[in-house]
């Protein structure tokens, strides 16, 4: 006898089974996730973007006999000495606390080697950090944690943090686990106690009194330090224009793929925008107060290779800052340690449990065993190589693009290959003149 037929079993688009096990996890423990990174889901980004290239209306450049330049200056609005790089990469703020000893240094000599700056994060400076790093850009966070005057005075810029593009409007963590005596010490705070990060700065609470602690900052640094803002991509045009109003060199702006070292889940990746949808509205906020260029635009969050690089300088920003991808670069996630990723219930690509301590590559732990993994020196120069790589890789498009400096790169040289990467970036979607929201159509 003939069985009846029956339908396939389908899984719930809805209810997918990452969704359940996430039901499941809070039902059994009754608090939020908490995890380290940036977005994980499927947003626009540079990938949706193409180059068009020179053909016979461009003339491109001839790699071996024509150079293509990429130094780039940051604070020359006001500061007496604005930062000279050699590429337009930087390396983002990340906390010692959240970041092994061996890992800041890394860094420190990584950025040194390529001409780059680094960037301290929330916590304070680490002699290692500040002994290898040529460059170094000291964040000033709500927190306050760390926070040294002397400090102030020993770094070659400044950045004030309003925002983080993994949880615009929300504050850090760096749980128990991490909290040893160097740390504590350094942020004077109980050893083996959570601690978590202020949403906002105690000491004001709009651009006219952001305006007025700058001048604070330039007093104590005697007007030499370049001043940056750093926000998350909420609200870019807004938020740039009131940053430039309250006396900015530089601003920083981070959309929803940069990385954070832990929050909640549902924060990472319900809160913010793309990066690809905060640059356009940044670079016009900047041409309608006619600061273009005279205010640095530098943009984080999802920067992995020197296309995205060439990618967001063609839209308009300045230079570039990478977090996550430098830690890869060090030796996050790497398949070797696949066997102790698997004992912690994740895989090498997938791990993002920084808070925890236990990163088996050394670099996000406090652990003295696990930071012996990490050699600063060798780890720096495999940081120096992909940084050489992505310059490289940047200049290979604007000489294709017909450009002698990387920062010639311009939306003209872009296409898209979305409808929503077209709206985003305002470029064409590609075989047509148009994306949507162009004016006159």
């Amino acid at each position: 006898m003939d069985k009846t037929p029956q339908t396939d079993p389908r899984q719930s688009w809805t209810f997918s089974n990452s969704v359940n096990s996430e039901i499941r996890r809070a039902a059994a423990t009754g608090i939020y996730d908490i995890r380290g990174g940036g977005a994980k889901r499927r947003v626009p980004h540079f990938d949706d973007l193409l180059f068009l290239g020179a053909s016979m209306s461009r003339y491109p450049l001839e790699g071996y006999r024509e150079k293509c330049e990429t130094a780039v200056t940051l604070g020359t609005r006001f500061a007496k000495n604005p930062i000279e790089l050699k590429i337009p990469i930087t390396i983002a703020g990340m906390s010692f606390g959240s970041l092994s000893g061996p890992a800041k240094e890394a860094l420190g000599r990584g950025a040194t080697l390529a001409g780059t700056s680094t960037t301290t994060g929330d916590g304070g400076m680490t002699e290692e950090e500040r002994g290898h790093s040529e460059k170094l850009v000291y964040q000033y966070l709500p927190s306050r944690y760390g926070m040294n005057p002397d400090d102030l005075r020993r770094a070659d810029a400044i950045e004030v943090v309003v925002g983080q593009g993994a949880k615009p409007g929300g504050g850090g963590m760096l749980l128990g686990q991490k909290i040893t005596e160097r740390v504590a010490g350094m942020r004077d705070l109980p050893v083996g106690i959570d601690q978590r990060s202020a949403c906002r700065h105690p000491d004001w609470t709009g651009p006219d009194d952001l305006e007025i602690k700058i001048l604070e900052l330039r007093e104590i640094t005697n007007w030499e330090k370049p001043i940056y803002i750093k926000i998350g991509g909420a609200r870019p045009y807004y938020d740039t224009a009131l940053a430039v109003k309250a006396g900015a060199d530089v601003v920083v702006l981070d959309g929803m793929q940069g990385g954070t070292a832990a929050t909640q889940d549902v924060f990472i990746e319900h809160v913010g925008q793309p990066t690809l949808a905060c640059i356009r509205p940044a670079v016009q906020a900047l041409q309608d107060l006619g600061m273009h260029r005279e205010v640095q635009l530098v943009v984080s969050g999802g920067i992995r290779n020197g296309a995205d690089v060439a990618k967001a300088l063609a839209l308009g920003a300045d230079a570039v800052s990478i977090g996550t991808a430098a830690l890869i670069a060090l030796g996050d996630n790497d398949p070797k340690w696949e066997a102790e990723y698997n004992a912690l219930g994740t895989t090498a690509g997938a791990y993002d449990d920084w808070h925890e301590g236990r990163d088996p590559a050394g670099i996000t732990t406090q652990d003295p065993a696990l930071m012996q993994r990490l050699d600063p020196v060798a780890a720096g120069r495999r940081l120096r190589n992909y940084l050489n790589v992505m310059t490289l890789e940047c200049q290979t498009i604007a000489r294709a693009c017909g450009h002698n400096h990387v920062h010639n790169l311009e939306p003209e040289d872009l296409c898209a290959l979305t409808m929503e990467a077209a709206a985003m970036a305002q470029v064409p979607l590609a075989g047509t003149n148009w994306y949507p929201g162009k004016p006159g159509f």
